[in-house]
């Protein structure tokens, strides 16, 4: 049986030492020179001492091998701390306190609240009613909002019962382990019973239990049999291109050095054959005559020795040390300081360094790395007038900065201080009694799915499914109308100072196709409202005709809100008689009882209600970008780095960031978006989005068809330089599983690769590392991985460079990272200044290392044909050591002894009239030959070179020189006409509420099953239908699974 213990380092104390040789000899060099060391180990062909060889090889590798050594100890005491994690096991019928690796598949664990879920469980019941808990999967996903498990009745009644827990014998028969983070099958037979299990049912690890005080779970994959754990890769072995560039160089190099030995054997044949036998007699040698043919053999081997230093081993100790300093340049780097959290820069690995300046692809997480995922309510427009905009004495639009002063709460004593509000024209209506405005801020208090409870103090708490509801909510209670408590059938909130209780007659819920909710109340002036939330696109379309001038307005404000990146929503109210509720009510209890199209005839009454709505206004919620996204975005496509971004968010939210980041603009002439939920539907939008990109340069005049690769994956830069305009592709995670697929993975790259940004949404971890590997694999090109959690880690292992974001989700992409910091923007400073000098520095190095080699090992070479090709060497070894350490050390030494001389204090005052400066600048060029010469110097330097690129591109063009050609011949041949004006697409940032809530709370809070009433008060009709319904959960479980298809109704292109 599987224990629950994880493993994410390389090596093990018994397997760390032949891993590691293997690793480190598969570098070519460190396998020639130990092939050089048995050579020299043969006396008869070694004229030098095999120490010489065998001290620097044993240096390198056992300095490699001590680095490689803390890295993993660094993963081991990672790996110790997660599994020493302690968790209450039931474990003889006794809650014991057990660490996380010795947890077992069949153990039953109970949770408390805030705690991180050990293994992927079986919920058997928890403190809440009908055996209910609300997790936050972070870790997993991205997301921060809650999403609710329900256990089986069957086994919710276990409650905290110790006795029947420690009883509980059931069987679960479940689907082998895999990485599908929302889907789940398997059944469970307990006594004498079967009972069907999904991903409702499941708690997996990674999660963190919230609002809930306790549960109670069975384990069923622990270890690395866990989802989370099945979607993390396995660490790999990164090399740097300049790694790979020097294995290739050394091939070629050891080809150079055979060619020379094989020239030096073939002259020592030659000369022993010929001049041999008598220098044997000038010397009075008694030797017997030798084979010349040996004797070259022997002689061939003797140079490979000698002339071994073309590629000398210390090549390899140089490259280590520039690594190491490098890093410790990025460790101290002021500017990549995080002062708020104290946390540095970190250089997780020195081997990767100067791949940072080499960066062609980014792809980066979205919540937590670019954004805070804090909600902050900005802006609203109520009847026409916006609120929230900070003018000047003159009327002038300013900006708001921390000198202003906020608003005063006077009016709400329960007001959170931390809640900045700039405009006190909003507080000066809601004291003068402004009906709209109380209308508007009494809606955002009771169209909502947010519990609330109080803490030890006496403070609000408020339990949110989505953080835009959130931040709605507390604006409201900071302006006065506080939502203080809800029942099944009433809401209670505090308007002004005062309780007003209000009836809950009905719940309309959210979902994916109406983009709204709603709820119908009844007043205590026995009046009932029917208050309605949403997409504004969708709102709009149920206004009463008497708007007409009201929605202009507010529309025009809603285009400027989503022009500032705000996600916006919009309000609105009617007005409900009491008799057509009743027959409406009436026929929605009887659509609730059917069997036969139940959803569609409630969706069918929910349209028909929701109709002549007045419309009060829009709200305007920011989610807050971190500090510096925008500019570090703008600054790395400048460099011609493409952004990726991969999220496991809704799609609408992830478009909203996409504009607030301007990866997305409005002046982009398309956005391809792909939400196909087949095979076939995904392959006919790509191609339809191909057509779109390609159809205008498909062929040339010269004859040259740009765009035929059907057989291969590999994309020429010359495809890249015909597309023209900015264009943007937007894929979903069901849409992506279909594209990856090996018939369409070519036209996914394709399209994605001439696309200026691509945003992939709803994507798994796993999905995320397929989507690097695919870049990485047909592109050849150099890829960075940035993220913050750990469903980030499978993505940062596969990527060229992994960058890890010290954030709000743990430090799991930390660990799994080659570089870490605090914030996105230091990725600017990370790639452009450390990447590009680092880059720079080791190809400088490695010219003048190459030179200096050569230029040393060619002495040998021709001293050959000087000495009769016997393999002597032509300066001893103690004789250039002593050198190289002379001109190395004693030129550092005078080169510094001379700076610090010539501007020291000292020396100006013992020889003032040596040091003549005052009047030298003026003086030399006032001197004509001064002036000529530079001018000379520039016109012989530059003409040559201009020249020789006008002939070049005049009589010898490349294709990409034909291709600029014939584009700028069609610009001049091609007729003027007047540019189409570009329509804006601010609509497709509006309305983030849309995607960022998910359905099914408001049949939770209608049945009352998720109250922690112990006397519920009686239910009126409709609560009663939905209570006593049977499956409100398998419809929970339905709609939670829908597709969010309708958006295809609202994308930017239609495909």
């Amino acid at each position: 049986m599987k224990d629950n213990r994880i493993h994410t380092s390389k090596y093990s104390i018994l397997t760390f030492l032949p891993i590691n040789l293997f690793e480190q000899f598969q570098r070519v060099a460190n396998a020639y020179f130990l092939f050089l060391l048995i050579l020299q180990l043969i006396p008869e062909i070694s004229s030098l001492t095999w120490f010489t060889t065998i001290v620097p090889l044993v240096l390198v590798v056992t300095m490699t091998a001590v680095k490689d050594a803390t890295d993993d100890y660094f993963r081991h005491k990672s790996d110790n701390q997660v599994n020493n994690r302690q968790s209450e096991v039931l474990i003889d019928s006794k809650l014991q306190n057990e660490k996380w690796m010795n947890v077992k598949v069949g153990d039953i664990i109970k949770l408390e609240n805030n705690q991180f879920v050990a293994a992927d469980l079986l919920l058997l019941s928890s403190s809440e009613p009908h055996g209910l808990c609300y997790i936050e999967t972070a870790e997993l996903d991205g997301e921060t909002n809650l999403k609710v498990r329900h256990a089986l009745s069957v086994t919710s009644e276990l409650g905290a019962d110790i006795s029947r827990l420690a009883k509980f014998d059931g069987i679960v028969v479940c689907e082998a382990p895999n990485n599908k983070l929302d889907k789940f099958t398997g059944v469970l037979s307990w006594n004498g019973s079967k009972h069907s299990l999904n991903n409702e049912k499941i708690i997996l690890r990674g999660c963190v239990l919230r609002n809930t005080s306790w549960c109670f779970g069975m384990v069923i994959f622990a270890g690395p049999d866990t989802k989370l754990m099945q979607n993390s890769g396995k660490t790999k072995f990164k090399r740097t291109s300049i790694d790979r560039l020097m294995n290739t160089l050394v091939l070629w190099i050891f080809g150079f050095l055979i060619c020379l030995g094989t020239i030096l054997a073939i002259g020592n044949s030659i000369w022993e054959n010929q001049v041999g036998d008598q220098f044997r007699t000038f010397l009075f040698s008694n030797e017997r005559e030798k084979n010349s043919v040996f004797s070259g053999f022997l002689t061939f081997w003797s140079y490979i020795i000698i002339l071994n230093t073309v590629v000398p081993i210390s090549l390899y100790v140089s490259v280590e040390v520039i690594r190491l300093g490098h890093s410790y340049f990025i460790n101290w780097d002021r500017k990549m300081y995080y002062s708020r959290k104290a946390t540095p820069a970190e250089a997780r690995t020195t081997t990767l360094n100067e791949e940072l300046g080499q960066i062609e692809y980014v792809f980066s997480d979205k919540t937590g790395t670019l954004t805070q995922n804090i909600m902050t309510f900005k802006k609203c427009s109520i009847n026409g007038r916006i609120y929230g905009e900070v003018c000047d004495d003159w009327g002038q639009k300013t900006d708001m900065t921390k000198k202003k002063e906020t608003m005063g709460f006077s009016v709400s004593p329960q007001a959170d201080r931390t809640f900045q509000f700039f405009d006190h024209h909003l507080m000066e209506s809601i004291e003068l009694g402004d009906p709209k405005v109380h209308e508007f801020l009494r809606l955002l208090a009771l169209c909502h799915t947010v519990m609330s409870e109080e803490n030890s103090a006496g403070e609000l708490i408020y339990q949110v499914q989505s953080p835009d509801e959130g931040a709605l909510v507390t604006a409201a209670k900071n302006l006065g109308f506080i939502f203080k408590s809800r029942t099944p059938e009433t809401i209670t909130i505090e308007e002004l100072g005062t309780l007003v209780t209000y009836q809950l007659l009905a719940f309309l819920d959210f979902n994916n196709f109406r983009k709204r909710m709603s709820v119908i109340v009844r007043n205590p002036e026995g009046q009932i409202k029917l208050y309605s939330k949403g997409a504004d696109t969708i709102l709009f379309e149920r206004l009463h005709p008497s708007n007409e001038d009201l929605l202009t307005l507010t529309s025009d404000h809603l285009s400027e809100f989503a022009g500032e990146g705000l996600r916006t929503l919009a309000i609105a109210y009617r007005d409900l008689d009491d008799k057509y509720f009743r027959e409406w009510h009436k026929m929605l209890e009887d659509a609730n009882t059917t069997t036969d199209e139940r959803d569609e005839r409630i969706a069918g009454l929910y349209e028909e209600i929701e109709r002549d709505l007045m419309l009060l206004g829009a709200t305007a919620v920011e989610d807050k970008l971190q500090d510096g996204v925008i500019e570090t975005v703008t600054s790395l496509s400048l460099a011609n780095i493409k952004i990726w971004v991969l999220t496991g968010d809704k799609q609408e939210t992830a478009i909203n960031i996409g504009y607030a980041c301007n990866m997305l603009t409005d002046d982009m002439n398309d956005v391809f978006i792909i939400a196909g939920n087949t095979a076939t539907e995904v392959r006919e939008e790509l191609r339809k989005a191909k057509e779109n990109l390609f159809g205008r340069n498909r062929s040339f005049s010269n004859g040259h068809v740009v765009f035929e690769k059907k057989q291969s994956l590999e994309l020429d830069s010359v495809v890249e330089e015909t597309v023209t305009g900015d264009y943007a592709l937007i894929i979903n995670g069901h849409s992506l599983a279909y594209a990856l697929e090996s018939d369409v993975k070519n036209d996914l790259l394709e399209l994605a690769c001439m696309c200026k940004t691509v945003v992939c949404c709803r994507v798994t971890p796993l999905q995320k590392a397929q989507v690097v590997e695919l870049v990485k694999k047909y592109r050849n090109a150099v890829t960075l991985a940035i993220g913050d959690g750990a469903n980030d880690v499978s993505m940062i292992k596969s990527a060229h460079i992994g960058v890890g974001i010290s954030g709000q989700e743990g430090l799991q992409a930390v660990l799994a990272s080659d570089y870490s910091f605090a914030q996105f923007r230091y990725l600017q400073r990370l790639l452009l200044v450390h990447g590009r000098w680092s880059y720079v520095r080791m190809c400088k190095f490695l010219c003048y290392f190459f030179y200096k080699n050569f230029a040393f090992t060619l002495v040998h070479f021709w001293f050959g044909f000087f000495c009769g090709f016997s393999a002597q060497i032509a300066l001893d070894t103690s004789y250039w050591t002593v050198i190289n350490h002379v001109f190395i050390w004693g030129s550092i030494a005078t080169y510094f002894s001379i700076l610090f001389t010539m501007h020291s204090n000292d020396i100006f005052g013992i020889f003032p009239n040596q040091f003549p400066f005052v009047g030298n600048a003026r003086h030399s060029l006032t001197q004509k030959c001064i002036w000529l010469v530079i001018l000379l110097t520039t016109v012989a330097s530059v003409m040559p070179v201009v020249a020789f690129r006008f002939l070049k591109v005049d009589l010898f063009p490349t294709l990409s020189d034909q291709i600029r050609q014939w584009q700028k011949a069609q610009k001049k041949a091609r007729p003027l006409r007047t540019r189409k004006p570009q329509t804006r697409r601010s609509s497709s940032r509006r309305s983030g509420y849309a995607f960022a809530h998910q359905e099914g709370y408001g049949e939770l809070i209608t049945s009352g099953k998720n109250m922690r009433a112990k006397n519920p008060p009686p239910m009126s009709g409709l609560e009663k239908t939905l209570y006593n319904s049977t499956s409100w959960i398998e419809n929970l479980c339905k709609k939670t699974t829908d597709t969010v298809s309708s958006f295809s109704q609202d994308k930017t292109v239609k495909l």
